[in-house]
């Protein structure tokens, strides 16, 4: 019998894998578990190459996957001052008047709605902090942004715009443009002409944070874009100097007005891959973002918007899926809005029964009942982000919940009532949007608040999860809704060694104190990652 490369003992071993559900020590060979058992068992598999690992108790888990984050899209977004602590509008401006000027811009990112005290996003209110200067604020939502004055003028930006995709450029009565700039199309008019990093600044700074994410447990994540076509060069590029931190499984965008070209060209990528990232699926958008007015809902918000899909002929997007469906190409959609749920799964149901358990929603913020059910019986996977739950309040005084109203902002996330039909449920945390710390992500699940915010009343939450199914959903449930449960999801002999161990038992341990819970060691194919 040839030797473990990695042999792990003294651990409470939670395997999800329902014919050993429980163990002490894992043995790992090339990438793989080769053995699950006890010590005394698996004793045989040490040799003189074996690292051996003693975990003194800790909690092994299947490796943590972030089921949609941006990890490298993110490293764009997440770039410049981080507003994501500021809470008014006069932080907003002490924050951008000291803000680092880069090139001459200031670049900023990750402003909550409800700083602006519900007034409309207008450049006015921030045009004295930045001092003439172009500015370019991403919000929290990652679908809208602020420009001053002066990066409108570089863009060229005097006016409203038509795109092929739902996007605005928001204009007063009197044709001014206010600086709002409303879902992807309208903002790259600004965003494309910001400073850029070097390839060799990317790398670094990809490399920093799967290593800051491994930290946290993550092992893997479903990352929902490609970016641009030089990401798989850019991951060439890593791993021609050392190996990925973190397993990426990427999803390149199919936006409306795609042609049959473009369509191809979305199968063909399919065949890009690396060690420990391969292109998998594609990513639609089916509606935008409810503070944005974006979210397709069966009845119009409180501002009269929300009535329209992001695909200006949903049935195209029907038709996109159909193809790339029947050429083996999974899906996954952001759906936000009742009305945009309800079209993905009208679509998935068209396609019968081989369209089981390969498709996924994104997001699903506002559903009523009937549609919960429907995940199940269609087999279509729900992808959600727990943490998102920070930017609403209980009492429906955020913004969020101000354009929907109190019934349709009382059925926010429905996490449990999706896991209690009897759906998939993967869980991420779609970073740069919320962090990327997976425990921040298992905790909020369980408590609906973030983790540590006693003072604050839970949103919705008959909806939390337990301490299993927050597991699950980062583990087995993602691996479910990768089309990957064969290989990955639980500890078992055979699946990939992507491990987690944890210093409390995250199904057991109280949730606030999982949310800050040491991480002992991470693997990620059959590699030490982080150790703690």
């Amino acid at each position: 019998m040839p030797a473990a490369d990695l042999l792990l003992t003294g651990a409470r071993v939670r395997t999800l894998d329902p014919a050993r559900p429980e163990a002490t020590a894992v043995a790992v060979k090339d990438g793989v578990i080769t053995a699950v058992g006890d010590e005394a068992g698996l004793r045989e598999w040490h040799g003189n190459g074996t690292v051996r690992i003693d975990l003194a108790g800790a909690t092994l888990t299947p490796g943590l996957v972030d089921a949609h984050s941006h990890p490298v899209w993110g490293l764009e977004m997440a770039t410049g001052t981080d507003l994501t602590a500021v809470r008014d509008l006069g932080r907003l401006r002490a924050a951008l008047a000291a803000a680092e000027r880069t090139e001459g811009w200031v670049v900023a990112w990750g402003l909550d709605h409800n700083a602006f005290g519900g007034r409309p996003l207008d450049r006015a209110l921030i045009e004295d902090a930045v001092g003439g200067a172009p500015a370019f604020i991403r919000l929290y939502d990652g679908h809208s942004a602020l420009a001053s004055g002066a990066a409108l003028e570089r863009a060229g930006i005097t006016g409203p715009r038509s795109f092929a995709q739902r996007s605005t450029v928001v204009c007063g009565p009197d044709g001014r443009p206010t600086g709002h700039l409303i879902e992807h199309a309208a903002m790259d008019l600004v965003g494309d002409r910001l400073p850029r990093p070097s390839s060799a600044e990317r790398r670094t700074r990809l490399v920093e944070l799967l290593s800051a994410m491994a930290a946290t447990g993550l092992t893997g994540a479903h990352v929902m874009d490609l970016a641009d076509g030089s990401v798989p060069e850019l991951l060439a590029a890593v791993e021609e100097e050392s190996d990925l931190p973190v397993r990426l499984r990427l999803a390149p965008w199919c936006m409306p007005g795609a042609d049959e070209e473009a369509l191809d060209e979305l199968v063909r990528v399919q065949r890009e891959a690396g060690r420990l990232w391969r292109v998998g699926g594609v990513k639609f958008f089916m509606d935008g973002t409810v503070e944005g007015g974006t979210a397709w809902l069966e009845h119009a918000d409180c501002h009269g918007e929300g009535t329209e899909a992001f695909w200006p002929d949903p049935e195209a997007y029907t038709a996109a899926v159909t193809r790339l469906h029947r050429a083996g190409v999974r899906t996954a959609t952001h759906a936000i809005g009742d009305a945009a749920v309800r079209h993905v799964l009208d679509t998935v149901e068209a396609l019968g029964e081989s369209g089981r358990l390969r498709h996924r929603v994104e997001h699903i913020e506002t559903v009523p009942d009937g549609l919960a059910a429907r995940f199940a019986a269609l087999g279509v996977i729900a992808s959600m982000q727990p943490t998102h739950t920070a930017y609403t309040r209980a009492d429906h005084s955020d913004e969020w919940s101000k354009r929907l109203g109190d019934e349709r902002a009382g059925r926010a996330w429905r996490c449990r009532d999706l896991r209690d039909a009897g759906a998939y449920l993967a869980l991420g945390s779609d970073w740069p949007i919320a962090h990327y710390d997976v425990r921040q992500v298992l905790a909020t699940a369980r408590l609906r608040r973030l983790p540590g915010a006693y003072d604050t009343e839970p949103v919705t939450a008959e909806q939390a999860l337990t301490g299993l199914m927050a597991l699950e959903g980062c583990t087995s449930h993602a691996a479910v809704a990768a089309g990957e449960q064969r290989v990955a999801g639980r500890i078992a002999v055979g699946f990939r060694a992507d491990l987690t161990a944890f210093g409390v038992d995250p199904v057991a341990a109280p949730a606030d104190e999982l949310s800050e819970a040491p991480v002992r060691l991470t693997v990620c194919g059959g590699r030490v990652v982080h150790r703690g």
